[in-house]
């Protein structure tokens, strides 16, 4: 395994573990800083024979993810995401996620009835609390039915700190103001 390291950003450093494959590289997680816990700790921890490497395409990738941390709105390809570990449905549900837009919104709930399982909005959860690929697949972007935040690997703080920075609001009490949540064919 090999790690890129990317800091300074504006949310701490970010690690991003990958290998080559036969085609090109691949990402097989992206690591997140949690308070008073850089992200290279955790790479020690987890991965502790990887050695720091880069290429082209690990690069393009690290500066798109510092360009979306500088505010601007990027789109993050799946291409470089090996997913092959996971399984059907947690594809499916790191899919949906993905298409999420940047300044949106969605339920553990609304997503699970879009994969086809429409009581699994635990099972969704479960999947964002292990994805992989923070920010690339963004996981903050879902939210609990009662339009509060639920949890995030890296703090509720950051989850928050990231939605503001695309443009979502949050009212006194704390919850998302939203007309329409994505993926909610009803509202």
């Amino acid at each position: 395994m090999n790690i890129k390291i990317i800091k300074p950003t504006p949310i701490g450093s970010l690690c991003i573990v990958w290998h080559e494959s036969d085609s090109h590289p691949l990402i097989t997680q992206v690591l997140l800083s949690r308070p008073n816990f850089p992200s290279e700790n955790r790479v020690a921890m987890i991965f502790p024979d990887c050695c720091k490497s880069s290429c082209a395409e690990i690069d393009a990738i690290a500066k798109t993810i510092k360009s979306y941390l500088d505010g601007e709105n990027v789109k993050f390809s799946l291409d470089a995401l090996d997913i092959e570990f996971c399984t059907p449905f947690q594809k499916s549900v790191l899919r949906a996620q993905h298409t999420i837009p940047r300044g949106r919104v969605s339920t553990y709930g609304l997503i699970a009835a879009h994969v086809g399982v429409p009581d699994g909005a635990r099972a969704v959860g479960n999947v964002m609390a292990s994805n992989p690929f923070p920010l690339i697949v963004p996981c903050h972007r879902t939210i609990l039915s009662g339009f509060r935040l639920g949890g995030f690997q890296s703090g509720t703080s950051l989850k928050r700190a990231l939605l503001e920075k695309e443009g979502v609001t949050f009212d006194k009490t704390g919850r998302v103001i939203c007309r329409k949540l994505y993926y909610d064919k009803i509202r």
